[in-house]
């Protein structure tokens, strides 16, 4: 089930390019929607419940299908999958272009996650076999540019077609380029991958499905549901047992769909922890910061989306030179020293007021993403770079489900940290407002209190979440410091598989 890819006198540029071109739209989707969230509701009359779908449902699908990645990319050449890929994505822009009910939109959506799915570890496997280990830190980092740098203009670039179009138009943007990208894929690709014989265990899949998809809608659905919801425990207890029965499963398989034994490397099993932990403090800014902008500042979605641009610049910019200075230094001080950024600015984010300037929060989020950028991909890195190179689609395909899986932690976790003491402060504010409150006040003035009552309790709801990943952050911080430089492990009994070569070429 492993492959051995074949000695080049140079990496495949021109495969490269083409496939780092469709991943940038494919990450870039992933945020777009969520400034355009409350035109949808006003425009297809949902409420935020329904409307949460399409992040959960984009979600879902890619913990569904990232485990079988590391099959698609033994079994298929990259100009297939990258065609399969690139090919669904562009279906499901289009579908959710031309919208105008909710499930259409929403099934629009689901199609895009299934080719995004594939993207991702379709190209960071590629890299790690392209690359020797003493220049990988640089190829990453230009990765990283794409994995962290599209998401991150997302919601500028969103904000301002919202503001001047209608939230369509999302799609419609993507779609002429998700077109001309296929096609270009399409004539430029040409590698070859000889016959492999590994076949798909199903079994293993509708567990892996189970697994992942019960613990993700589990875990997305808690924030809005509340964990006392049968529903909500109940996918997750269902998701876990499915999901052990597949570890299990996977370990006993000589051919696994999902190999687990990539966790005897340390490295990588240090990356892959630091990884979770940094993905769920990460959506603390993602989710909590536009809640804090938009609806208690009243800010626009375009300056919304202005606020977020200046540190998706400087994650840009610092992506490639995070992967050279990775090269030269190793992971674990970039690590540290951003790991100490995110602590510090998750503290300072944890102290928020309704009189805070535009020009502070600005400032605020683009340390906070300087920060992030000197942490994921060297940290990744350093932990793929120490498994043998049959096991890379493992790797990655394992880095990236459980990215999924944390992010959904993450936002459940916050959102409910935020909802319980939002709830709890509004009963504690109101009861001081009444004993204060001389005479019979008029409805007017109780609604009024009311309001303000709910700012300042959604507001310290807010606060308490920040000061959650203040401990979250530091709990990474204090892991990174376990991070050495590693080298490659030897292949342990490679399996006759191992010996398939799978030929790129560069046309």
């Amino acid at each position: 089930m492993d492959q051995k890819i074949k000695k080049m006198d140079r990496p495949p540029y021109g495969l490269l390019t083409v496939l780092m071109i469709g991943a940038f739209i494919t990450f870039l989707n992933n945020t777009l929607l969520n400034i355009a969230l409350p035109s949808i509701m006003t425009d297809l009359k949902v409420e935020p419940s329904t409307v949460q779908w399409l992040a959960t449902g984009f979600m879902l699908v890619n913990g569904i299908l990232i485990p079988s990645t590391a099959f698609l990319i033994q079994k298929y050449s990259v100009r297939h999958l990258f065609l399969v890929a690139m090919g669904l994505f562009t279906i499901g822009t289009i579908i959710a272009g031309m919208a105008h009910v909710f499930p259409l939109l929403l099934t629009g959506r689901m199609t895009q996650a299934a080719g995004s799915a594939i993207m991702m570890p379709l190209l960071m496997n590629v890299m790690l076999v392209a690359f020797p280990i003493e220049k990988r830190g640089a190829a990453m980092g230009v990765f990283g540019l794409i994995m962290m740098g599209a998401p991150a203009i997302g919601p500028t670039l969103s904000g301002w077609i919202v503001e001047h179009y209608d939230w369509r138009m999302l799609f419609h943007f993507v779609t002429p380029i998700a077109i001309i990208v296929l096609l270009i894929g399409f004539f430029l690709l040409k590698d070859k991958k000889e016959k492999v014989d590994i076949k798909l265990d199903f079994f293993a899949l509708l567990l892996s499905s189970i697994g992942f998809g019960g613990l993700l809608y589990g875990f997305s659905s808690a924030g809005k549901q509340g964990w006392d919801d049968p529903m909500v425990y109940g996918t997750i207890i269902v998701g876990a047992i499915s999901l052990i029965t597949f570890i299990i499963r996977q370990l006993k398989q000589e051919k696994p769909m999902l190999n687990f034994k990539i966790f005897k490397y340390p490295a990588y099993a240090l990356s892959i922890t630091i990884s979770m932990v940094v993905t769920m403090a990460m959506f603390s800014g993602m989710i909590l910061t536009p809640i804090y902008v938009q609806s208690l500042r009243g800010i626009s979605p375009m300056d919304a989306g202005l606020m977020m641009l200046p540190g998706a610049i400087i994650m840009a910019l610092m992506s490639p030179i995070t992967g050279k200075l990775f090269d030269k230094y190793g992971g674990r001080v970039l690590a540290i020293i951003g790991l100490s950024i995110m602590v510090i600015t998750s503290y300072y984010f944890s102290k928020l007021t309704f009189d805070l300037s535009y020009n502070y929060l600005i400032f605020l989020y683009s340390l906070r993403m300087f920060g992030m950028s000197m942490v994921m991909m060297p940290v990744s890195t350093n932990g793929l770079n120490q498994l043998p190179k049959r096991f890379y689609p493992h790797g990655t395909a394992m880095n990236n489900t459980l990215q999924q899986v944390s992010g959904a932690i993450g936002t459940a976790l916050l959102i409910t940290v935020m909802s319980n003491r939002t709830e709890s402060t509004a009963k504690d504010l109101a009861a001081d407002a009444m004993k204060n409150v001389q005479g019979q006040p008029t409805a007017e003035a109780l609604a009024q209190m009311k309001q303000q009552i709910t700012m300042q309790a959604t507001l310290d709801g807010i606060n308490f979440s920040f000061y959650v990943t203040v401990f979250i952050s530091a709990l990474a911080l204090i892991l990174a410091f376990f991070i050495k430089r590693v080298t490659q492990a030897e292949e342990e009994n490679p399996p006759a598989a191992q010996k398939v070569t799978t030929k790129l070429a560069e046309n």
